[in-house]
């Protein structure tokens, strides 16, 4: 069988009613758009959820001071218990045979920085020099902080990529002066610049480290008037502790990150860490513990539900594309009865007319596959400028959308092939 005179053929019938075939192909068309659309979507919003927890760092587990809800704990209970401190994270980390890193950050209550007129909106944070190894960003420039810092209450500082374009814009600024608070602080290095996305995770709100200003541990525990503080070195973890007595249910610090291991001591760790923090704070539920591995095992499977439910929305449209085929490809055999018995009378077989009837089928199917990835492809880029939501037009979306495609033109044109192929050729001959 001559497969080209065949397609030719099919071509000829097709374009011989456009506006007809057009209208049969819109149900494939939308179809394939809607899968191509709504997969680039779900894949650019898989992508970004992965980058977003991969810069919490996929083996940490991040313990964050809360408030307790009012109501919850009585007030005996929230005076006696301490808060999240720099013991908790002590304590934590004599587990070294299956925890890594423990580092402490402080969040220090000053909004704005100024390197002479200019001015930027920052987060100053407290933290290690261990701080760097539990962490997804890295010194662009210059150096982060390090142990003789921390020995020397140094009054030196690391800029995010953010804030140092706000104070400096192309300039350079290691070694020039920044006032934090009261203070003046030495630019010591810049951080690389992170990309954030839309900052949070299943639910998890994620800081932007691009707005971060690093400053040595002891040098905010003395100069910026939190309390005098005690030396305290395990490994890497090197900080002060608070020993002010006064202060009943102050978080010392803000956040632990608690690196592990491997990714296998991940779950054990994370029951550790609350079996440690519900016994120190006498079961307060003033800290928050948040595992990014959790994160992103809910993350994947939020976006398979995601998948699922576009795809069938997808797939009932193209079950209706389909059913419109094949009624088209019925009333195609009506109209063309006479051609077929003429055809049979001349020696095509019943498997010719067959393949004649179900190559036009998925041909139609094609096109419309065609102009559909075009308009998914073009409306998921039109998602991406307009709503500044990240896409990702995929190859396996593309390759499903082909496959679904040609899946449709076979199994809703084989009955219209089949009743073109065991139509009677004299009663055929005769059809008028």
């Amino acid at each position: 069988m001559n497969y080209t005179r065949v397609l030719q053929i099919s071509f000829d019938s097709l374009t011989s009613h456009r506006l007809r075939t057009l209208l049969t192909m819109l149900g494939v068309i939308f179809g394939v758009g809607a899968v191509v659309a709504m997969l680039s979507i779900g894949e650019g919003a898989k992508q970004e959820a992965l980058k977003q927890i991969e810069i919490l760092g996929i083996n940490n587990i991040i313990v964050n001071a809360t408030v307790p809800e009012e109501g919850m704990v009585s007030d005996i209970k929230l005076a006696r218990s301490p808060g999240l401190t720099v013991a908790d994270g002590i304590n934590i980390a004599r587990f070294s045979g299956m925890v890594e890193n423990v580092v402490p950050q402080r969040y220090e209550p000053i909004g704005t920085i100024y390197y002479g007129s200019e001015e930027s909106r920052a987060r100053v944070v407290a933290t290690v020099p261990s701080f760097i190894y539990s962490s997804s960003i890295e010194v662009e420039r210059g150096r982060f902080i390090i142990d003789k810092d921390n020995q020397t209450f140094a009054q030196i500082c690391v800029l995010g990529a953010r804030t140092k374009r706000e104070l400096f814009a192309f300039s350079d600024p290691i070694g020039k002066e920044i006032r934090i608070g009261d203070l003046n602080f030495k630019v010591v290095g810049i951080m690389a610049d992170k990309y954030i996305g839309r900052g949070k995770v299943e639910g998890f709100e994620l800081k932007n480290f691009n707005e971060d200003v690093y400053i040595p541990y002891n040098t905010a525990n003395k100069k910026l008037e939190r309390g005098n503080g005690v030396k305290i070195r395990r490994g890497h973890f090197f900080i002060s502790t608070s020993i002010d007595e006064n202060v009943q249910n102050t978080p010392e610090i803000d956040q632990l990150t608690v690196t592990v291991k491997e990714l296998k001591f991940v779950k054990p760790v994370t029951q550790l860490v609350e079996s440690i923090l519900n016994r120190r704070h006498l079961g307060v539920d003033d800290y928050e513990v948040v595992v990014p591995e959790s994160l992103l095992r809910q993350t994947k499977k939020t976006q398979q539900i995601f998948n699922i439910v576009m795809g069938a929305m997808a797939g009932i449209s193209l079950l209706v594309g389909g059913i419109g085929i094949m009624n088209i490809m019925l009333a195609t055999v009506l109209e063309r009865t006479r051609e077929i018995g003429v055809r049979r009378a001349v020696g095509a077989t019943r498997i010719d007319i067959l393949r004649q009837f179900l190559i036009e089928a998925v041909t139609i199917c094609l096109i419309g596959c065609f102009i559909g990835l075009v308009l998914g492809i073009v409306f998921a880029k039109g998602i991406s400028y307009y709503a500044n939501w990240p896409t990702i037009v995929s190859a396996y979306s593309i390759v499903l959308a082909v496959f679904v495609s040609t899946t449709v033109g076979v199994v809703f044109g084989i009955y219209p092939a089949k009743k073109a192929a065991t139509l009677d050729v004299i009663e055929a001959l005769r059809y008028e």
